[in-house]
């Protein structure tokens, strides 16, 4: 991303205003930040070699040298596996892991990146040679156990993810899918595939991006271009309450969720996290946040006081919500229930999107750019208190 887009950018983005220039933008800054990460892994390895096992360092070797000649073969299909979002949350734990054992275990995981990675780019050469972790995850594509590659058929011991419509996965496999201290106040979990209700959740996928198609095409088209990965959560032991949403900032382009109770929940959490997502690749390419940043202060959507980037991230994101509401309450293709729910929403929260705003608008721990972008949020804001027709 150049300097003479980002003014443009901000206007775009603070309007939650979808478009394939700024998600290709965002994809863009992504993909730029995820390399640097792959690059530190690398680093750390060849600073820390000496203090692994020679099996360790071979394996590794072995795996990049797999990596590279897939990219090689095919660049593209290989960007796909290193910016699948749980690449994201296993090089930022690796990083994090301690010396020795730890990191060596981390290590091991790039085993499973590079399969995928020559799996999607036809190079078949040295998928299954060498010692492999058992089971070997295949970041996007499954888990395979046993000797035999997944491109060779359908072989016993593999298990691919579940496929959602428009090229996204529903991934209940991922080691890296969830922290290991768990999602939230209950640490919910990864659900197991076994108590996954697959159909259930491809259902509730179809229709509502069937919802979100009718209300708004292009925030339709945005949402099946971000979210690349549906993680279904489980809460443990007896913990009830509504259900949960969250996107790990690790790990853009994952959802991770309990079971919504319909489909137009689900579109809404989608929409919802999709902009978590867009305003975190936007904070790593122009910072809207000064260092240091720990003011608390009080939201209507969450019981707990939150810093001042806790209240930009919900600001925004219930300010795409209220757009899609303001959408979908007068769009003649919504089905009457969901445009009746879109109206109570939109009426219901939309002070309360006003009230976070005002809290940024008095901060003072943003940067310009952060403050430009609060006035846009704002004039956006304005329009849909002022607007009673559906846009053209």
């Amino acid at each position: 991303m150049t300097s003479a887009t980002v003014p443009g950018l901000l206007t775009e983005l603070a309007g939650t205003r979808p478009s394939p220039d700024g998600t290709a933008a965002l994809r863009a800054v992504l993909h730029a930040r995820r390399l640097l990460t792959l690059k530190a892994l690398l680093l750390r390895y060849e600073r820390q070699r000496a203090e692994l096992r020679p099996e360790a360092c071979a394996r590794f070797e072995r795996d990049w040298a797999l990596l590279e000649a897939a990219e090689r073969t095919d660049a593209e299909a290989v960007r796909e596996v290193v910016d699948y979002p749980m690449t994201g949350a296993w090089l930022t734990d690796a990083l994090a892991a301690p010396p020795g054992p730890p990191f060596e275990r981390h290590l091991a995981h790039l085993g499973g990146l590079a399969a995928a990675a020559a799996v999607r780019a036809g190079c078949r050469r040295g998928v299954t040679r060498g010692d492999p972790p058992d089971p070997l995850h295949l970041p996007g594509l499954g888990t395979l156990r046993g000797p035999a590659p997944p491109a060779a058929g359908g072989p016993a011991g593999w298990t691919p993810l579940a496929p959602l419509a428009g090229g996204a996965v529903l991934d209940d496999l991922d080691p890296y899918r969830v922290p290991a201290a768990g999602i939230g106040p209950d640490a919910l979990r990864a659900a197991e595939r076994a108590r996954v209700d697959h159909e259930r959740w491809s259902r509730l996928w179809r229709a509502a991006h069937a919802l979100l198609a009718a209300a708004h095409p292009e925030r339709a088209a945005e949402t099946r271009a971000t979210v690349r990965a549906l993680v279904p959560l489980e809460r443990p032991g007896l913990a009830g309450g509504p259900p949960i949403s969250a996107t790990r900032r690790a790990a853009p382009g994952a959802v991770l969720a309990e079971p919504p109770r319909d489909a137009g929940a689900l579109a809404d959490l989608l929409v919802h996290e999709t902009h978590h997502t867009k305003l975190a690749a936007l904070g790593e390419a122009v910072p809207l946040l000064r260092p240091g940043a720990d003011t608390l202060h009080r939201v209507a959507w969450r019981p707990d006081p939150r810093p001042v980037s806790g209240v930009l991230q919900g600001a925004y994101a219930h300010l795409a919500l209220l757009d899609l509401w303001w959408r979908a309450r007068a769009g003649p293709a919504v089905p009457p229930g969901w445009r009746l729910h879109a109206h109570s929403r939109f009426e219901a929260h939309r002070g309360e999107v006003a009230e976070a705003l005002s809290i940024l608008r008095d901060s003072s721990e943003l940067t310009s750019a952060g403050r430009e972008f609060v006035r846009g949020m704002d004039r956006h804001l304005a329009r849909l208190g002022t607007l009673t027709r559906h846009p053209a």
